[in-house]
This record gives C-alpha cells, structure tokens and sequence, in this order.
C-alpha cells in the first residue's frame, strides 16, 4: 500500500489516483443528474401537482439531498471514515432507484405512487449525503497543502462530474419520455452500481486516504453499526418531511444556525490564523448559497419552461428540450473545464491567476450573462408562446464559465482553509450551502410560475423569462460584490492562494 508522501510527490499535472475516484464520481453523477432531471416533469406529468407545488417539492427534495451531505461529512469524520461512508451511501442510492423503478406505476393509485415515490427519494437523499462529500475530500487528500495543480486537478475531476451529468442527464429524461419511467429509474440503479464497483477495484491504490479515524475495537464497530442502522431509521423521517414542504422550512431554519453553533464551538480548539481561514470560508459558503439559489433553476423552473415552451430543434436537429435543458451544460463544463484548468496554472506559474474571491465574483458576472439570455428566449417565441432552443442552449454555454469559475474552485478551497480534522465536516458544510440554494431555487421557482393553472403557454413564457431578468440583476449585483471585498477575504485566508 502506498505512503501518503508517495501519493502526494506525483509525477506530471494529475495522480493516478484522481482517475480512479474521476470514474466513480463519473458513474454517480449519472445516476444524480438523471434522477434530477426528471424529479420536477415526473411530479407534474405523474403525481399530478402544479409547477408551483412541483417547483417547491423540486426545492425541497434537493435540499434534503445536499443538506444530508453536511450530516454525511460528519460521520465520515468521526466515525466512518471517507471510504466506508461511500460505500454505504453507494448501497442506499442503489436501492432508492430500485424502488422507484419497481414501484411505481401509473396504473396505480397517485396515493400508492406518492408512497413509493418519496420512499425511493428518501433512500436517495441519504446515500448521497454518505457518498458525495467524502470522494470530493478524498481528492483533497491526494495534494499537498500547497501545491498549485490542486485546482487544476479539481476541474479534471468536475469535469468527470458532468460526464456523469451529460449521459445521466439526457439519457434518463431521453428514456422516460420515449419509453417509460420506471426503466429510466432502472438505468439510474445500474449505473450506480457500476459506480461502487469502480470504488471497489481500486480503492486500495488510495494507502491511508479515505480509512476510518478509528480503530477496530468492539466500541468502535458498534458506533459504525448505529450509524448504519440510525440512517435506515431516518428514512420514514425524511419521508414525512420531503413529502410536507413546510417541514422542509423548519428544517433548514434549524439545520443551518446549528452547524453554524458546531462550528463556532470547534473554533476553540484552533490558532487565531486557522480561526481567520475558516471565516474566510464561511464567506464562501454564503455566496455560493446565492449563487446556487440562482444556478439551480435548472432543475426546477427551467426545467418546467423546457418542457413547453421550446421547440425541439437546433439546426434541424431534433432534440428532447428537457434532455438539453439538463445535459447541455454538462456537455460545455466537459469541453471548458480541463482548458480552463490548465489556464490557472498556466496564469499562475506567472503570477498572474486572479484570486478565488475574483473567480467568485466571475462567476456570477456570467451567470447574469446567461440569464440575461433566457429572458431574451421571450423575444424569439411565436404566437404559441413556444420559443427558440438554440438561444435556450446559448444561455447555459453562458453560464458553464460561470459554474466554472465557482464550484470547482469551491471544492478545492474548502480543502485548502480547513484544518484537517474539519475537512470532512467543511466539505459537508460547503454542500450544505448548495442545499440552501436549492432550497431557496424552489422558492424563486415557484414565485415565478403563474399561479393560474389554465395560465397558457404565453402566460407562462412571459412570467418565468421576466423572472430570469431580475435574477440575471441580482447576480451582477453580488458579482460586484465579491470583486469590492476580494482584498479583505484574501487577508484571511493567509497563506491560502
């Protein structure tokens, strides 16, 4: 088994290792983004409630999904270790596809497929809380503190990500419109079952990285069991809560100030100068809560706009709209992203690579760029109120230079100002963050929607794309934001580049 200085004093611009965890992390977006992109056409095709109910529910399930990621970090910290954590949120996410694909049917009863619906999302939303943040950590742990291609190494491995996301993300909606629904859950089932296979295989070229903190004492394998057996427990929770949006709401009014309150009392145990990065990313951590609340209508919103008011062409090429609305960005993070990774080292050998506040704040300045073109998808409607899918699909290349700049980078700053006993616990806290955009996502969404549901295609085309134009105002807003504090965050983050 290789030394971690092994890992670590690697030869060229990527280790080994990062191909390995590229390809799991590959197989589980595939799951991730094809279930996602069908949570908010499935609610109102199949479960029958209004794209203002569906983008709450959207909302709420994502929220969960992220939020458990916190949780997930958590235990992966203390108890489990990045690699057991993994593989038990593999098995969960397994069965959850398995269920939905299984149970539902539209013979059925909506209350019977209500049932199976949140019970599969439920499996769901907890195993990728064990599963996500700990293969982004464990991609950390294969750099040194300071080495300068760790960014360049996350935006190959968020590159991997939306491999994931561009299959998953077409190929699931592809097969639920053309075939059905429970086959497209199936798919989900095996291409995440591929995922822990890779894990598997090659997990032991990964020496100490990712090993329970603990030892193999009795104790410590009945604290492993508990937590096996506590999130199993959990799912009849999560069931009441992600089916009842108000629940949702007193959840993450709580789940928030308390990690806040968890963090504030680790805060004790570190130097003045370990004090100041964590703030430093905090700071992060609450842009990117706008960032993503903006970001993620994707799922929700532009989703629902996707499926009615596009047309299906792009030069005479017949598309699914709903397969580009949830795959074309994925498809420009998958050309950009090793490019622009190669860029900020290229910048950096010469001291010229913009700061990560500087990136932050890019990152918004396209992501009003590219909402700024959704609004413009009004002007190129017919009488109809259906509207053109190539400028639909100019306004995520758009925003890809956005993501680009924010959520790579994010991964890898987390890693950069936590100490190491937190990492695990930052890393879930940086996709706690994503679970109050998301939150936040469907509240934005469902305030767009026209609150009538006889409100035609026009009616509806008008009131989302108006809505897109005061989202594309607020991004420029915190995008100048960002760039005006950049010199005060820089100091905090010390060392940190």
């Amino acid at each position: 088994m290789s030394t971690l200085a092994e890992i670590q004093n690697f030869k060229g611009k990527y280790p080994k290792q990062l191909w390995y965890l590229f390809f799991s992390e590959m197989w589980e977006r595939f799951c991730f983004y094809g279930m996602r992109g069908m949570l908010a056409v499935f609610i109102v095709s199949q479960l029958k409630m209004d794209e203002g109910t569906a983008n709450l529910q959207y909302g709420a399930i994502q929220a969960f999904v992220y939020a458990f990621t916190f949780i997930g970090g958590l235990f992966a910290d203390k108890i489990l270790g990045f690699r057991k954590s993994l593989f038990w949120g593999g098995l969960l996410m397994i069965a959850g596809s398995l269920i939905l694909s299984l149970g539902i049917d539209i013979h059925q009863s909506l209350e019977s497929n209500h049932f199976w619906f949140f019970l599969g999302t439920s499996f769901t939303i907890i195993g990728t809380g064990f599963f996500k943040p700990n293969i982004s950590t464990m991609v950390g742990s294969l750099y040194h503190e300071n080495d300068s291609r760790r960014d360049a190494g996350f935006s190959l491995f968020y590159a991997g990500i939306n491999v994931g996301a561009l299959l998953g993300g077409y190929a699931c909606i592809a097969i639920a419109n053309s075939y059905s629904w429970n086959l497209a859950f199936g798919l989900a089932a095996v291409v995440m079952t591929i995922s822990l296979v890779t894990f598997i295989f090659t997990q032991r070229s990964l020496g100490p990285i990712g090993l329970s903190p603990l030892n193999e004492g009795k104790g410590n394998k009945i604290a492993e069991l508990a937590v096996y057996i506590g999130s199993l427990v959990l799912i009849p929770v999560i069931m009441i809560m992600v089916a009842k949006t108000e629940y949702t709401d007193y959840f993450m009014y709580t789940i928030g100030p308390a990690a806040l309150v968890y963090i504030l009392f680790e805060l004790r145990k570190y130097s003045k100068a370990e004090v100041n990065k964590l703030i430093a990313a905090l700071v992060f951590i609450f842009f990117s809560i706008v960032f993503w609340g903006i970001y993620e209508q994707s799922g929700g919103s532009l989703a629902l706009f996707a499926h009615e008011n596009l047309h299906n062409t792009i030069m005479g090429i017949q598309f699914d709209p709903n397969g580009i609305n949830n795959s074309a960005n994925a498809l420009f993070v998958i050309i950009f992203a090793p490019i622009l990774g190669l860029i900020w080292v290229w910048m950096s050998k010469r001291n010229l690579e913009p700061n990560t506040l500087i990136k932050f704040g890019l990152g918004f300045i396209f992501l009003a760029g590219g909402f700024f073109v959704f609004y413009q998808t009004k002007f190129f409607a017919d009488a109809n109120g259906v509207t053109s899918l190539e400028v639909f699909t100019l306004a995520y290349f758009v925003i890809t230079f956005g993501e680009l700049c924010l959520s790579p980078i994010g991964l890898s700053i987390m890693t950069k100002l936590s100490p190491q006993p937190l990492q695990g616990m930052m890393m879930g806290m940086w996709f706690l963050a994503s679970a109050y955009g998301q939150y936040v996502a469907g509240i934005i969404g469902a305030g767009m929607s026209d609150p009538n549901p006889k409100a035609s295609l026009m009616e509806k085309l008008i009131s989302y794309t108006n809505g897109y134009e005061q989202l594309a105002i607020y991004s420029v807003i915190c995008g100048l934001i960002l760039i005006a504090i950049s010199p005060m965050v820089r100091k905090l983050m010390g060392d940190v580049k």
